[in-house]
C-alpha cells in the first residue's frame, strides 16, 4: 500500500501532468503572467436567460479565465456547453456535483446512496467531456439519523469502492469540500479524511468563507497545504454572538484577505480561485474579477 507521505509528494506531479494538461491552453490576458492564481467564476453568477455562448463570452470579457459548471444530464446540452466554452476561449475547470445534498453518500439507505453515486458519475463524465480536472463533492451530511462516525466511514467506503475507479479512469479529481453539513469541522479532520484515501484522485476543495464561523481560513490553508486542488471565494459580515451573518461582496466582509493571500502563497497554490457570490451583469462581474486581483495579487509580467 502506498504510504501517506509518498502519496502527498506525488500529488503536485499528478496535478500538473493531468489536471493542467487536460485542456488546450488558453491565451493569457494582456499583462497576465503565465503562472499564479487563476480567476474563475461560478456558472450561477452569470446573467440568466441567455445562451451559453453569450454567458461565457461575458465571463471572459469580465476578466475570468475559467468557469465552474453545474452537473448537466442531457448529452446534447453537455455538447452545447463544450462548444460554447471553446468558442468563448473560457475553460471549464471544474464541475459542482448536484446530487450530494438531497442524496448524501453518508445515508444509511442504499437507494439514496445509489442515487448519489449516479449523480456523481454524471458529474465526473461531464468533467471529462469538458476537459475539467475536478468535481466538487460534499462527501457526507451529519444529521439526526446519521452520526458523525457513520458519515465518515460510509462516505469513505462509497468513494473508495464506487467512485474512485471511475475518477482514476477519467483522470478527474474528486475534490471534497467542507461546507455547512456538520462534517469536517477542523482542518486536521479535513486533512485526515483526504489522507486516508491514499490516492492523488481525492483532494480538498477549500472554501475560504465556509470556515469563518469556527476557524480562520489562513490556518486551514496552511494545514491542508498541497491537498488543496481548488478554492472558492466568498465573504461574510459576521455577528458571532447572535450566530448571524450577512452575505457580502468580496472584500466587504470580515475575512482577512491579506492573511489568506499570504497563506496561499506560502503553500505555493497556483490553481483556480472561483468566485461564489451573487449573480450580476457584465459590469458587476468585471468588478468581482477586479476585486480578486486586489485581494489576491497575481504576478504580473
Amino acid at each position: 500500500m502506498t504510504g501517506r507521505r509518498t502519496v502527498l509528494k506525488s500529488i503536485a506531479g499528478v496535478f500538473l501532468a493531468v489536471g493542467h494538461g487536460a485542456a488546450r491552453p488558453l491565451p493569457q490576458p494582456a499583462g497576465r503572467a503565465a503562472s499564479g492564481i487563476r480567476k474563475a467564476v461560478l456558472f450561477s453568477m452569470l446573467p440568466k436567460d441567455r445562451p451559453y455562448a453569450e454567458r461565457f463570452a461575458i465571463a471572459r470579457a469580465a476578466g475570468f479565465e475559467a468557469v465552474e459548471m453545474q452537473t448537466i444530464e442531457r448529452p446534447d446540452e453537455v455538447a452545447e456547453i463544450a462548444e460554447a466554452a471553446r468558442g468563448a476561449g473560457l475553460r471549464i475547470h471544474s464541475v459542482m456535483n448536484a446530487a450530494h445534498w438531497e442524496f448524501p453518500l453518508s445515508s444509511g439507505d442504499p437507494a439514496v446512496v445509489s442515487r448519489s453515486v449516479r449523480g456523481m458519475e454524471t458529474s465526473l463524465r461531464n468533467a471529462a467531456r469538458w476537459a475539467a480536472d475536478a468535481v466538487l463533492l460534499v462527501p457526507a451530511v451529519v444529521d439526526a439519523s446519521t452520526p458523525y462516525r457513520d458519515a465518515w466511514s460510509r462516505s469513505q467506503r462509497v468513494i473508495r469502492e464506487r467512485l474512485l475507479p471511475l475518477a482514476h479512469e477519467l483522470k478527474v479529481t474528486i475534490a471534497v469540500e467542507e461546507v455547512w453539513n456538520k462534517f469536517l469541522l477542523s482542518p486536521l479532520e479535513f486533512a485526515r479524511y483526504v489522507d486516508e484515501f491514499e490516492s492523488p484522485w481525492v483532494r480538498a476543495y477549500f472554501d475560504v468563507g465556509n470556515v469563518v464561523f469556527y476557524g480562520y481560513p489562513q490556518d486551514w490553508i496552511r494545514t491542508l497545504g498541497p491537498r488543496i486542488v481548488k478554492v472558492h471565494l466568498k465573504d461574510f459580515q459576521l455577528d458571532r454572538p447572535n450566530g448571524r451573518f450577512a452575505w457580502k461582496n468580496l472584500g466587504e466582509g470580515d475575512i482577512d484577505w491579506p492573511a489568506v493571500s499570504r497563506a496561499l502563497a506560502e503553500i505555493g497554490y497556483t490553481g483556480y480561485v472561483t468566485a461564489e457570490v451573487a449573480a450580476g451583469d457584465a459590469a458587476y462581474l468585471a468588478d468581482v474579477a477586479a476585486r480578486i486581483d486586489r485581494l489576491l495579487p497575481v504576478p504580473r509580467g
